[in-house]
């Protein structure tokens, strides 16, 4: 770790109190250290990148509800609420219980999408706004992210129930929180339809199965109960998602992974014209 990152530990261990409790997470949007704050166990967030930031409000606009708790913040980082509890939605989907990891996460997902009193979080993007690489890597390479594209821009033009989103719905940002059971964490900062947010749980190339023959077909219906989700809106939502994830791996010269994501919209598209 280098002295930069070591100082920029160092203030906030300082300024709230903090012990480290592990060692450091880095990555290209955040620097994280688990530490105890008042005895309890918590994970301090320093954000790099502006959606991170932007993000931490989300999560304190959802106050416990359905997220982690955030107990510290200034505009680069966030104490938050860490996860203690030895379960894992990744494992539980490759070991057998991909039906229940399923559950789980729109269970979640309806508790941050529920009605809040309190006004929105500043600095929110809408849904349309968060899609905007999209229609020039669909002209760019044409093809499957030409098809997504275009079911993206009738979706857009339509949405319905709109309302904050988590924007990064999958199974290692939803994380086992002991008593308080299953939490949110790394929220985005996107503003639109509901169904959107559950997507990325058909697309993230974190879990290999996502392309197993008969896995879409089989989750569908499971997300579509117990989120109250239309099976062709959702079927049509995957496809624009796939699009969307393709496109920013493409930016990254992450051709791997995009050809998952262009498999899961192969596989929805030919699910919605059935």
């Amino acid at each position: 770790m280098n002295a930069k990152v070591t100082d920029m530990f160092e203030s906030y261990l300082k300024r709230w109190s903090l012990t480290p409790d592990g060692k450091p997470i880095i990555t290209h949007s955040s620097h994280l250290l688990p530490v105890i704050w008042h005895d309890k166990p918590a994970m301090l967030k320093v954000a790099l990148n502006i959606d991170e930031k932007f993000g931490n409000r989300v999560l304190r606009w959802w106050e416990g509800d359905g997220a982690a708790y955030v107990y510290q913040h200034d505009d680069d980082a966030a104490l938050l609420e860490r996860a203690t509890g030895p379960g894992s939605l990744l494992t539980m989907a490759m070991d057998g219980a991909d039906d229940e990891a399923s559950r789980i996460m729109c269970r979640t997902a309806a508790k941050l999408h529920a009605p809040r009193l309190a006004e929105l979080p500043s600095d929110l993007v809408p849904l349309d706004r968060w899609f905007h690489e999209l229609e020039p890597a669909a002209r760019a390479h044409g093809g499957m992210l030409a098809t997504c594209a275009e079911v993206a821009r009738g979706l857009l033009a339509d949405q319905r129930d709109v309302t904050v989103l988590h924007g990064d719905i999958h199974h290692e940002n939803i994380l086992d929180f002991g008593p308080r059971g299953w939490l949110a964490i790394d929220p985005k900062r996107v503003h639109g339809e509901r169904g959107f947010d559950f997507a990325n749980t058909f697309c993230n190339p974190e879990l290999p199965i996502v392309t197993a023959p008969g896995r879409l077909q089989k989750q569908l219906p499971i997300v579509c109960a117990e989120a109250a989700l239309e099976p062709k809106r959702l079927l049509q939502w995957i496809i624009a998602y796939a699009g969307l994830s393709a496109t920013w791996f493409l930016s990254d010269g992450d051709t791997k992974n995009a050809e998952s994501d262009f498999t899961v919209a192969r596989i929805a598209l030919a699910e919605l014209q059935t």
